[in-house]
């Protein structure tokens, strides 16, 4: 299901709530308790039939984006597109699975860039390593090589 397509009865949960796809609870909540007073059935109780029937329509679906986006694993699925409101249990162990995945990605933090200094010090830890390898008293090929100065004092052939 895509996040834009519209819940059961065709509107976007955000657009029915007049919120942004990034308000937060407190903002959901808010205009939850603005919309809900508005179309609360009992408050078009003494308008004719159709007036009272499109409030408690509007009411039913206020409540219905409400109870989505204010619980965040159902905010997550619809925000992912895995939210179907006609699919009550239908495929509950699919529906946890995804849950539990995008729970287990939103607590991933993503890795801060490398700052100058940083990438400064990598690089001095590299041109270090290689030239310890390189350079007197330093290792080859996973043997010690002995610095000029040793190997001039030897008098016979140089072992490995």
């Amino acid at each position: 299901m895509d996040a834009s397509r519209p819940g059961s009865d065709g509107s976007c949960y955000y657009s029915l709530l007049g919120i942004r796809r990034n308000a937060s609870a407190s903002d959901i909540r808010s205009a939850y308790r603005c919309l809900a007073l508005k179309w609360h059935p009992d408050r078009w109780a003494k308008e004719p039939a159709a007036a009272s029937g499109e409030a408690k329509r509007r009411f039913q679906r206020i409540q219905e984006a409400y109870s989505v986006l204010s619980d965040k694993g159902k905010r997550a699925m619809y925000d992912a597109g895995f939210y179907d409101p006609l699919d009550d249990d239908g495929d509950q162990d699919f529906s946890d699975f995804m849950q539990e995945m995008l729970a287990m990605m939103d607590g991933v933090k993503s890795e801060k860039p490398d700052t100058l200094e940083d990438l400064q010090r990598m690089l001095a830890e590299i041109v270090d390593g290689d030239s310890g390898s390189s350079g007197s008293g330093g290792h080859a090929n996973g043997r010690r090589v002995p610095s000029d100065s040793s190997r001039r004092s030897r008098s016979g052939p140089i072992r490995w």
